[in-house]
């Protein structure tokens, strides 16, 4: 005879055992989703106007690469993706208190596109499972150089993808847009990314394993 009563009782006990480890990583992964939806409003109340250009100087590039960084592609993506949504259904959540869909076709609609293009791809770069970067991912625990990369190229995305929209909604010139949409923020960017490389390196460590779903 097999002890079927016993092995029954023993899997129902390792089921309800897993069930709390669940509920916390369901419940992380949702206050990750929220926090960071509310971080990138909050970061775009920090806004700078600047001379001769439509595109003030915000905190939001920092609160994208360390959501990103912290949540991984999908989750990172869906954080942008509330941020949007509710900024577009009218909350003030856009950079200066704006709000509606109108800003997003607006002067900076590019940088938030950018945004919501970047996160993911900062995310899929600081994925240690992901194979075809191999490169710069999949090391345990990550280089300071693989960080480094997957931030540039998170900025060039949000960078590249404002000018461009900006070239055409302003119809100015290569030269004028470049004024208007890039140089003045280089120093500011990079400021922000090293911030997000010193509590990237953090979060990669102590809170992306819990936002991971394999």
């Amino acid at each position: 005879m097999f002890p079927v009563t016993n092995l029954s009782t023993q899997t129902a006990g390792a089921a309800s055992a897993r069930l709390p480890a669940v509920r916390v990583h369901t419940l992380a992964r949702l206050a990750g989703v929220l926090g960071f939806a509310m971080a990138t409003a909050l970061s775009a109340q920090v806004a700078i106007p600047l001379p001769h250009t439509p595109v003030p100087v915000t905190l939001q590039t920092l609160a994208v690469l360390l959501a990103g960084v912290t949540l991984g592609p999908r989750l990172g993506a869906l954080s942008l993706a509330l941020y949007l949504l509710l900024g577009s259904a009218g909350y003030h959540f856009f950079a200066g208190g704006h709000w509606g869909f109108q800003t997003v076709l607006g002067a900076t609609g590019g940088y938030l596109i950018g945004f919501l293009l970047a996160q993911p791809l900062l995310g899929l770069l600081t994925r240690r499972s992901w194979p075809l970067l191999g490169l710069y991912c999949g090391r345990a625990p990550h280089r300071a150089v693989d960080l480094v990369v997957a931030l540039l190229a998170a900025n060039a995305v949000i960078l590249g993808g404002g000018v461009t929209w900006l070239y055409f909604w302003s119809g100015a010139g290569l030269a004028a847009t470049l004024s208007m949409g890039l140089w003045p923020f280089l120093p500011g960017e990079a400021a922000k990314t090293a911030a997000a490389f010193v509590l990237g390196r953090a979060a990669l460590r102590y809170v992306r394993p819990w936002m991971d779903a394999d």
